[in-house]
């Protein structure tokens, strides 16, 4: 069997890839590892989805393996991930399972698994859990009877709670700010302009009509476009886009231009250092971050640590390290003290809560970052190692790292999933940027070629 678990869950074309089948099997294999951990009483068991048609198939199927495998389960329907984390923890469940494939297109869906206290699983309960599903397949497992098949509950207020929760958190009421917020068609739907109103803003929502279908479709957080014209055309003081499961968080200030999740977390940062709340004056973000970050904390006394590609490396070394702020550039950003994982509504909250503090717009707030210009090149290889690993291809990297010097720097990583070299460099120019990111380019072409 191949590795089931990527670096958020399980993920693949619904029905093809990602069957009814392999969500039961997940769900049983989940359940026996978690009665195998603590057998004082039977799991319980939080699942969630956001809004694609095959979530109902798929959420059947999971509510079918965790029932016939003892575990009692609570539905709570159509929430953004980071409530169903949230509400995994708030009912002290064993295990939550949520129902997304995040950013992806509709035919996607995935399986996200949280352990108790709503936290993602350490990969030793996600290698248990795939060597249980490759267990199962071949070996019948004794199945539960009577009173030891597990129940379903529906949660009917879990958005209500989970909204509670997050207007609580913000120190700052949002009255006398205009947002647009596009909702990607996906979880955000219900609970984002909602948590906004009640927070205090005046909020206008695009894209929060889903019918099952049209979640992500040309809108949402990697795309927009739409985004920026309805924020310069309604006049507001900034908009707000998640993605289909709303633990992403990116905006657009008055004039329609793009804040991403560094210049959120350096905003988010500097207010947290302000208010004595940013741990160890320590901000953690992932290789992938704009060296305009490092450079932007540095000069405001702010140690950043990195971490390599994934919010799941971003959240275990907030936790071992005891950290209070950290993230994505995509707009995952993680705050440990409100939520166990990165939640777009709650990012969005307190980035509107610093705008109303100090009364500043959010262009001048994101100013605090001068991104430098950064050019990517996935490379298609033979050998993804190879080609980034090869004796021509370090010598160009070293050569280009002299070149730029504290100008610049560069990222050399083979993908985990896909036979390609990333080459990220940044430099003062982006002509600079892109020469050097070629040249790199080329010399992995040549190490690794593609047959």
């Amino acid at each position: 069997m191949g590795r089931l678990f990527g670096t958020d869950g399980v993920r693949g074309r619904a029905n093809a890839d990602l069957t009814p089948e392999l969500a039961l099997a997940v769900a049983v294999a989940a359940a026996h590892t978690l009665a195998e951990t603590d057998k004082s009483h039977p799991p319980l068991a939080v699942v969630g989805r956001d809004t694609r048609a095959s979530g109902e198939m798929l959420e059947a199927a999971v509510v079918a393996g965790l029932t016939s495998a003892g575990a009692n389960v609570v539905r709570v329907g159509v929430l953004p991930t980071p409530a169903v984390a949230f509400l995994t923890a708030e009912a002290k469940a064993d295990l939550g399972v949520m129902l997304s494939a995040s950013h992806n297109p509709m035919p996607d869906n995935g399986i996200k698994l949280f352990a108790a206290g709503g936290h993602k699983l350490p990969d030793e309960i996600e290698m248990r859990i795939e060597a249980a599903v490759e267990a199962n397949a071949t070996t019948a497992w004794e199945r539960p009877i009577g009173a030891g098949v597990g129940r379903v509950h529906d949660l009917l207020d879990g958005a209500d709670h989970y909204v509670q929760h997050l207007v609580g958190t913000v120190p700052h009421r949002l009255d006398g700010i205009k947002v647009v917020v596009d909702c990607a068609n996906g979880a955000a739907a219900e609970v984002a302009p909602v948590a906004y109103r009640e927070a205090g803003a005046e909020v206008i929502a695009i894209y929060a009509e889903p019918d099952g279908l049209n979640i992500n479709d040309d809108c949402g957080s990697n795309h927009i476009d739409a985004l920026r014209a309805a924020v310069v055309e309604h006049g507001a003081h900034l908009g707000i886009a998640h993605d289909g499961d709303a633990d992403r968080c990116v905006a657009v200030t008055a004039d329609g231009e793009e804040v991403d999740g560094d210049q959120v977390m350096a905003i988010l940062a500097l207010a947290m250092r302000e208010a004595g709340e940013l741990t160890q004056d320590t901000l953690v973000a992932t290789v992938m971050s704009n060296l305009g970050l490092r450079l932007a904390m540095s000069a405001q006394g702010i140690r950043l640590v990195e971490t390599k590609v994934g919010d799941r490396y971003v959240l275990e070394e907030l936790r071992a390290s005891g950290l209070a702020l950290g993230g994505e550039q995509s707009g995952h950003i993680v705050m440990p003290a409100y939520a166990t994982t990165g939640d777009g509504v709650l990012t969005g909250l307190h980035l509107m809560s610093r705008m109303a503090a100090t009364g500043k717009s959010l262009a001048d707030l994101a100013g605090v970052v001068t991104k430098l210009p950064q050019v990517l090149i996935n490379v298609p290889v033979g050998d993804r190692t190879v080609g980034a690993a090869a004796p021509a291809v370090r010598a160009e990297v070293e050569r280009a790292e002299a070149e730029l010097g504290e100008t610049g720097r560069v990222l050399l990583r083979p993908s985990g999933t896909e036979p390609l070299v990333r080459v990220m460099v940044e430099a003062a120019t982006e002509a600079t940027a892109r020469s050097v990111a070629e040249r790199i380019a080329e010399q992995v072409r040549s190490a690794s070629p593609v047959a």
